[in-house]
């Protein structure tokens, strides 16, 4: 209770050192306590640097796009994967985040596309199709040769949604349909396996249709 009522009365001599522990404590998973220590580690280095690193975070809001095809973070309108000549534009991953794109591409076993969805179908959160990248997904298979769709979603009920709506939004069409290897765990979130266990779970994905029959 003491521990509380220190921080929640903290007292600053500068109000501008306030302002940026009160900013850099709404980051996620840092407290009033680390704010002031990023803070006061930040004044005490040179101010190039700090110059530096203020220069990045604003270009980082400002100039940092979602490419146009996949929805993956990008420095121009087409990423670096949709772009390279060497990669499958036939084979698309279909992933919840960025942060599984990251995680895919340190296994080195897939040299597709991907698409991001921007999230999972999630009633109890207030996510439904509408809300995230399903109908350019639909559309690309429609409008472009496609051969293979990959659902690599998180082994959760959420994820599972995700793809069987997906799944469904696609009947009829000539492509086909398959989910990476139950070598991840059920309810385990996909930027959380290792790279051998992605990886091998990608190579020996299976058709989803099988996956619905278990």
């Amino acid at each position: 209770m003491k521990k509380f009522m220190y921080f929640s009365a903290m007292n600053f001599s500068s109000k501008l050192v306030e302002k940026a522990v009160d900013e850099i404590a709404q980051l996620p998973g840092i407290g009033k306590r680390s704010a002031l220590r990023l803070v006061l580690h930040l004044l005490g280095q040179p101010k190039k640097q700090t110059h530096q690193l203020s220069e990045a975070l604003v270009n980082l809001v400002d100039n940092v796009h979602y490419c146009k095809n996949c929805h993956n973070i990008s420095d121009t309108d087409l990423c670096e994967i949709c772009t390279n000549p060497k990669r499958d534009p036939e084979l698309i991953c279909v992933v919840e985040d960025i942060r599984d794109v990251m995680a895919i591409e340190n296994t080195a076993q897939f040299q597709g596309h991907y698409h991001v969805l921007g999230g999972k179908i999630s009633p109890i959160d207030g996510i439904g199709p509408q809300n995230l990248n399903i109908d350019s997904l639909v559309e690309k298979v429609k409008n472009q040769t496609i051969k293979e769709l990959i659902f690599a979603t998180s082994s959760t009920i959420e994820g599972d949604t995700t793809n069987f709506y997906i799944f469904k939004q696609l009947e009829g069409l000539d492509v086909t349909i398959t989910t990476i290897a139950r070598g991840i765990a059920v309810g385990d979130e996909l930027e959380y396996a290792d790279e051998i266990t992605l990886g091998r779970s990608i190579i020996n994905r299976i058709p989803f249709e099988t996956s619905l029959k278990r």
